[in-house]
């Protein structure tokens, strides 16, 4: 079918060129002529105040849907997170095009750098953001950041940091890399989905037309990516279900992972200085999650088997509610001291009773390249002011595999390990590639445990521990990760919910996750 020559409406910052040009082009190759006309929305004319400032819906969005309804442009494109939920009357989302990665991105001047501290910037940093949820969620993670507010479009946002205006800003990854912005000045520090959420859509395109257009609408379905598609219409059902705006303290990330199976991300508070809630799910239905989101928290108890730190993730995360936490280890070390480091290239720190266990050594350590199992170990690594080259990311079995790939064949690998090590890194190298050395012992305290509405736990060892005084009772059980879901099935716990990763934070989602 022929169509006349398609206008297509757009604001005017570089990255909506982009996104329009990226349109124009798909269309071009389904054989339609279009053109781009630029049209100014509040909110780019409003642009000495946040978002929470501005009153009113849509503001990135309204002028242009007027101009769709007037029939002066033929066809709306939509950063999707910026358009409301519910579409004005006789305008309908036609198309989602394939989604760019979801994630945040915070670009840190290289003079505020510090690895040893959360999100790797220095004490008491001036971050820049006008989002409520990047607000929300960065004062989570550090309640030192100065928040201030940050506008315009993406290179005048650099440029801002660039004259340090601030010492770091947070952006949406799908920007800079459809601008594909040279960043190689600052330090760019990545925020993964599971644990920085993004806004409900973020990434992802929405091409808006008329209702009325029925074959225009049919030709755009070609441009769709049905994946991305299924994902951002479930993120944006549950917005729509909490009643949530483009510009409140709510984050969804929502994907099917290898097995098919639906998993959501999910973190909102009423006010940018509260504490968040935050929950991880495996339902395919979206109105669950959102009653889950509506229901009221009563009362609960939690155990888990670490001793947390002042300004722990988990402990922050369970404050604010009605949680009676008790945070006590059922381990503890006994160093068997070294009085030399063997001679290695690598060492494998796999936990912080590894690293106290040869921290005598320290100036040694410091000419070594040091690999962390997990991020939680690796900035204890920098906290000690050492550097540490590799940080395994997901299950012991892939740390092992991404480990063991990096090292070179005529590499050494010296592992400090206890008496009750399970060596899943160690055991897929090569004898000639490793020293493994028992420099403590871990030690089983007796202890009993009071009754809890859930167990958390956090190493295998501790499973052994706490059956050594203590029954479980129909509590609800947390693993840190396979191995110590091993443990806990051995012991006859079936029913057992295994955090994402090994980590306090992916804890607190799978705790949150059951209530």
């Amino acid at each position: 079918m022929q169509f006349k020559i398609i206008t297509i409406g757009s604001r005017g910052s570089n990255l909506a060129l982009w996104q329009a040009n990226y349109v124009k082009e798909k269309l071009s190759n389904l054989g339609i002529e279009s053109n781009i006309k630029i049209i100014k929305t509040k909110g780019d004319k409003i642009q000495n105040l946040g978002f929470d400032k501005i009153e009113g819906k849509g503001f990135f969005t309204k002028e242009i849907e007027n101009a769709l309804l007037k029939n002066e442009i033929d066809l709306a494109v939509h950063s999707l997170k910026d358009l409301e939920t519910e579409q004005p009357k006789g305008l309908c989302i036609a198309a989602i095009p394939k989604r760019e990665d979801p994630a945040d991105v915070l670009l840190i001047s290289p003079n505020a750098v510090d690895e040893s501290k959360i999100l790797n910037i220095f004490r008491s940093p001036v971050v820049g953001t006008s989002s409520a949820r990047r607000k929300n969620q960065l004062l989570l993670f550090r309640e030192d950041v100065n928040i201030k507010e940050l506008r315009g479009n993406v290179p005048t946002r650099i440029n801002k940091l660039r004259t340090n205006e601030y010492d770091a800003i947070v952006l949406a990854k799908a920007g800079l890399n459809r601008l594909k912005i040279d960043l190689s000045e600052f330090y760019v520090q990545e925020l993964p989905v599971s644990s920085f959420i993004p806004a409900p859509a973020q990434g992802a395109l929405g091409l808006q037309v008329r209702e009325s257009d029925k074959d225009f609408k049919k030709v755009l379905e070609k441009i769709s990516h049905k994946d991305s598609e299924e994902d951002v219409n479930f993120e944006r059902q549950i917005l729509n279900g909490v009643n949530g705006g483009c510009h409140s303290p709510f984050g969804v990330y929502s994907v099917k992972d290898k097995n098919g199976v639906r998993i959501s991300w999910v973190s909102y508070s009423d006010k940018v200085s509260e504490t968040p809630v935050r929950f991880i799910s495996k339902s395919s239905d979206f109105k669950k999650i959102v009653n889950k989101i509506n229901c009221k928290l009563y009362p609960f108890s939690i155990w888990i088997s670490r001793s947390l730190a002042k300004d722990s993730i988990f402990n922050k995360l369970t404050k604010p509610l009605s949680v009676s936490l008790t945070a006590e280890s059922l381990i503890d070390m006994k160093i068997i001291k070294i009085d030399l480091l063997p001679s290695c290239d690598w060492i494998f720190i796999n936990s912080a009773f590894a690293l106290n266990s040869i921290m005598h050594l320290k100036n040694s350590l410091k000419s070594k390249k040091i690999a962390a199992f997990g991020q939680s170990t690796a900035k204890y690594i920098q906290k000690n002011s050492l550097k540490v080259d590799f940080v395994g990311e997901g299950s012991p079995n892939n740390v092992a595999q991404d480990f063991s790939s990096m090292v070179n064949s005529n590499e050494i690998v010296f592992f400090p390990s206890s008496n009750k090590s399970l060596g899943t890194v160690q055991s897929v190298m090569d004898n000639r590639n490793k020293i493994i050395v028992e420099t403590y012992q871990t030690l089983l305290l007796v202890k009993k445990v009071e009754n809890h509405d859930y167990l958390v736990f956090t190493s295998p060892s501790n499973v052994e521990a706490f059956l050594l005084s203590n029954k479980f009772n129909n509590q609800k059980i947390i693993s840190i990760g396979p191995s110590t879901t091993k443990a806990l099935k051995n012991a006859g716990i079936n029913n057992v919910i295994e955090s994402f990763q090994s980590s306090e934070l992916a804890l607190a989602d799978a705790v949150f996750s059951l209530i």
